[in-house]
């Protein structure tokens, strides 16, 4: 038998990292840029491929699976479980489970939609002039919810919130918690730098100036995963967002529908 240690599991939420010092934390630094920088490149290649070939838009599907499938073929090179990170969704005949996940995010979409809404509707009104049309909606509206869930925003929350946020969390400590123990969103320093990840990550794929600000949603974004502890509710979460944002933009005038 091996005296050779196990591959040390992600810690279960709320437990302190057992090794903050700064060698483990550069390793860590180190292999999730690598992973990031390759992952996004890799997409960015797979969508100029697709537009300047004029290759099927099936060919597209890559994207997701590279968010998806990156880390877990990463746990696999480390010798650890990708279950441990919890990087799955429930299955689709437990009702109970999505359900759950998406009262969740109904309710933080409670808490911020008021807020928003008025600042868009002076943002736009007062700043560009843009007068909302309420009867304008996006064409193929339940595709688009579809799309925002299974093709974007599960993905993505796999990859940042799932993978990268629980492996920084395995070298800072969560000393802050929000919203007390009713809430119970432990968070540190692993929270700011994945939003960071996040935000210029849909640069490297394609340079936006407004990409800074996506920062702030992916804060949203991990608070949950913090609170629940999986995928399903910041992915939920996040793919209301993103529905949001293009049905107010139809509305306004901003893409066609």
């Amino acid at each position: 038998m091996s005296d050779a240690a196990a591959p040390a599991a992600p810690l279960p939420l709320g437990d302190r990292p057992s090794d903050t010092s700064s060698a483990a934390r550069r390793k860590v630094f180190i292999e999730l840029t690598l992973l990031w920088l390759v992952t996004n490149l890799l997409i960015r290649a797979v969508i100029a491929a697709q537009t300047g070939l004029g290759l099927p838009d099936w060919t597209l599907a890559a994207v997701p699976c590279l968010f998806i499938y990156a880390p877990v073929a990463l746990c696999r090179w480390r010798g650890v479980d990708s279950y441990d990170y919890r990087l799955y969704v429930p299955a689709f005949r437990d009702v109970g489970a999505w359900g759950q996940a998406l009262g969740q995010a109904a309710a933080l979409m409670g808490v911020i939609l008021v807020p928003w809404l008025i600042g868009y509707h002076l943002y736009q009104t007062q700043l560009f002039g843009h007068s909302p049309q309420w009867d304008r909606l996006p064409d193929e509206l339940f595709t688009l919810v579809l799309y925002q869930v299974f093709f974007v925003a599960i993905p993505e929350e796999f990859f940042y919130r799932g993978y990268m946020q629980t492996r920084l969390n395995e070298v800072f400590h969560r000393p802050y918690l929000l919203g007390g123990a009713a809430f119970g969103a432990a968070f540190g320093a692993a929270l700011w730098v994945t939003a960071l990840y996040f935000a210029f990550g849909h640069s490297l794929v394609v340079l936006r100036w407004w990409h800074p600000a996506i920062f702030f949603p992916g804060l949203l974004f991990g608070l949950l995963r913090e609170r629940t502890g999986g995928v399903l509710a910041p992915a939920f979460f996040h793919a209301a967002c993103n529905l949001l944002v293009v049905i107010l933009d139809t509305q306004y005038g901003l893409i066609a529908p």
